[in-house]
């Protein structure tokens, strides 16, 4: 069901301004303008609200029963669990990580297996061998069949605008003398249609049907064995219905070679997403997830940037962010900085000291050949100096001028990629590195080679400017988009006694008064990342399949790997809070719950009954009645009586209380009997996870 914009005014205003639900209890700050006295201290949560507020923003978002788990618990047990992810049980998480065993491949690997588009350049050109394992061999020969496809379908295109174009300029008689028939003309749109009509390969329901009657390993063999064309006809000809009986039955192996077959790179990427939605929405440890998606932002690279990013990204979370985010950042910065996808996005694997060994080669080089001049005169680069010092360390106003960025990018020559076409490893390379003494900010630093990159890092990691600059991004992240300064010059203590310690610093704000202030619960308008895996965690959704989800959030405005400057996304409501926005995440909470996304399952009776006649017979609980109870399970905290009023008013508007009956089907499941019941829970769990209070952490 898609809303139209009219229908939810009420909800979606409330979305744009709700006041906190605790801000007018006893204590309250004064509301008459004038500033409290000094020693006035703000009122803070108590009870389960303080439980609440504390899994809205050190989690993704609560699970049913999550709020009774924490209680019995402790909350400062539970933190401290929280800090320490390492021995935390993560069985559930890694069942499903088993999906994706490329995930677990190192980056060549990884390429060898599922080779990207330079790679397959490369092999058709001869410059790397095909294996020649078959499966492997196939996946390669199909994308190179695929490139060839394409060149000539190109070429032919280029062939005949440049016989259309002669023959518009020739001469009025030359052209009457030369005219033909469409259907003889060799480059004739109806004539080329045909053509392909006819080249096509036609695939029958029957061919099918036979294919999916093999075994899971015959199916594999025999989509492995066909020619490209007839291979993607065949996966064209299916059903969805037909391309999910494809892979039923088969290891995630298996399931991995038939999406290779269509498109390695594409494979790549899609389960790069998909890893990181399961481990968001599944893993028990959900501050460590919380963290390395603040990083991930913070040390943002861009998927796109070029054909080996997304092999690089795999190893870049799983072994640069996710091991360090609850750790030094010093550490963590080190590591970022030594990343081949952080060097690749922002090209300092390209850039070259101006008097370095290798820019005198060029430079004789292109005396001896200029044509090649161009090509062999590579320069300073300084995208990843200047991001280093304005976006990773001291900030915008860390006190920096343009010659200090100058300065970094002469450091941090030589800092390159090994192989960088397939983003291997990092390298120092001596021979591009810029000699003589560099001066940053004050500080000299003599040449040293690689050890000057890494004083560098070490002076900007141990900077009060980072103190200050990471902990207000950390305080905007998890208090509220203006935090107090207070707050965060204890933040910047926290970090500088501890070296740079993040799990010391997260502490200092979890026992801060403002983290605890009334003013600040649901203050917090969710990304739409956060408010998709929320909207999954409290749901207690089925997931067969995270393309959806990535669908949605692209839809959103904030695909995964998705921000192409530096910057990465912002976490301030002012980015997020628009009418349209809202009513697009009002759209997807009653797809969620009308069981409308493919591979997602939603459950809202409590109890999965089949029985049609069972179904029927059951009497129809009012919509109050509902609401009532799928708020309880939902929303732990409640919505305001204003909110609910709205909710109950937009179902009216949807719903009417007769016993309606129809059928559905979703991925993997029979169709099933929809009873007026079961059909005003769809509704009236959309509309709570379209709520005003949903939206908001």
């Amino acid at each position: 069901m898609n809303l139209p914009r009219r229908p939810v005014t009420a909800l979606v205003c409330a979305a744009l301004a709700l006041p906190s639900p605790l801000s007018a209890l006893p204590g309250a700050a004064p509301e008459n303008g004038k500033k409290p006295r000094a020693e006035y201290r703000l009122p803070e949560l108590q009870g389960d609200a303080r439980i609440l507020h504390t899994l809205n923003r050190f989690t993704f978002g609560p699970r049913p029963g999550d709020v009774d788990a924490v209680r019995r618990m402790g909350l400062e047990n539970w933190f401290e669990q929280q800090l320490n992810p390492a021995a935390m049980d993560e069985t559930t998480l890694n069942a499903r990580l088993e999906q994706y065993p490329a995930m677990q491949l190192g980056v060549q690997e990884l390429l060898y297996r599922y080779p990207s588009n330079g790679m397959i350049h490369q092999a058709a050109n001869g410059k790397i061998a095909v294996p020649q394992e078959p499966v492997l061999r196939a996946i390669y020969q199909d994308q190179m069949d695929r490139v060839a496809a394409r060149k000539a379908a190109k070429a032919d295109k280029d062939t005949a605008q440049k016989n259309a174009t002669a023959q518009m300029y020739a001469p009025v008689t030359a052209r009457a003398e030369n005219a033909q028939p469409a259907m003889m003309g060799s480059t004739g749109g109806e004539a080329n249609t045909m053509a392909v009509a006819d080249a096509a390969p036609v695939v029958s329901d029957a061919d099918v049907n036979s294919l999916l009657g093999l075994t899971p390993e015959a199916r594999v063999q025999q989509l492995a064995s066909l020619p490209q064309p007839q291979l993607d006809a065949t996966l064209k000809a299916m059903r969805p219905v037909q391309r999910l009986a494809l892979v039923a039955g088969m290891t995630a192996q298996q399931r991995e070679t038939v999406l290779a077959l269509e498109g390695p790179e594409r494979l790549v990427a899609e389960e790069l997403i998909a890893a990181r939605l399961t481990r968001d929405i599944y893993a028990s440890a959900q501050l460590q997830e919380v963290m390395t998606d603040f990083w991930l932002n913070h040390f943002n690279i861009y998927l796109r940037k070029n054909e080996a990013m997304p092999y690089a990204l795999v190893s870049y979370e799983r072994d640069v962010i996710r091991p360090r985010a609850l750790g030094k950042f010093e550490d963590l910065l080190e590591a970022t900085a030594h990343s081949p996808a952080m060097l690749l996005y922002l090209d300092n694997a390209t850039s070259m000291g101006p008097e370095s060994l290798a820019a005198d080669r060029a430079r004789r080089a292109a005396a001896r050949r200029p044509e090649l001049g161009k090509k062999l005169r590579e320069g300073l680069n300084e995208n990843y100096a200047r991001e280093l010092m304005e976006l990773h360390t001291v900030g915008v106003n860390g006190g920096y001028t343009q010659a200090d960025v100058t300065e970094v990018a002469r450091i941090l020559t030589g800092w390159t990629v090994d192989r960088a076409e397939q983003a291997a490893t990092f390298e120092f390379n001596d021979n591009r590195h810029e000699p003589g003494t560099k001066t940053v900010m004050g500080v000299k630093y003599r040449e040293d080679g690689e050890r000057e990159g890494e004083a560098l890092l070490h002076a900007l990691a141990s900077s009060p400017k980072t103190a200050q600059f990471l902990s207000r991004k950390l305080a905007v992240r998890f208090v509220s988009d203006d935090p107090p300064q207070a707050l965060v010059d204890r933040m910047a203590q926290a970090y500088m006694t501890s070296g740079g310690d993040i799990r010391t610093v997260l502490r200092t704000m979890f026992h801060a008064p403002e983290f605890w202030a009334t003013d600040v619960y649901r203050a917090k308008v969710k990304t739409p990342l956060e408010y998709l895996v929320s909207a999954m965690r409290a749901s207690n959704a089925d997931i067969e399949s995270l393309r959806p989800l990535a669908n949605a959030l692209r839809e959103q405005g904030m695909p995964l790997y998705g921000c192409v400057p530096p910057t990465g996304y912002d976490w301030r409501a002012e980015t997020w809070v628009s009418t349209a926005a809202l009513v697009d995440r009002m759209n997807f909470a009653l797809q969620l719950a009308a069981n409308k996304l493919p591979g997602v399952w939603t459950e809202w009776s409590g109890e999965e009954d089949t029985s049609t006649a069972t179904m029927l017979a059951a009497n129809t609980p009012t919509p109050e009645a509902e609401e009532s109870r799928l708020e309880a399970t939902l929303l732990a905290g409640g919505v305001s009586e204003s909110t609910r009023a709205a909710v109950l008013r937009q179902f009216e508007q949807q719903y009417t209380n007769e016993a309606q009956v129809r059928a559905i089907a979703a991925p993997g499941r029979r169709a099933v009997a929809l009873t007026a019941t079961e059909k005003q829970d769809q509704v009236l769990a959309g509309l709570l996870l379209g709520s005003p209070e949903f939206q908001r952490r």
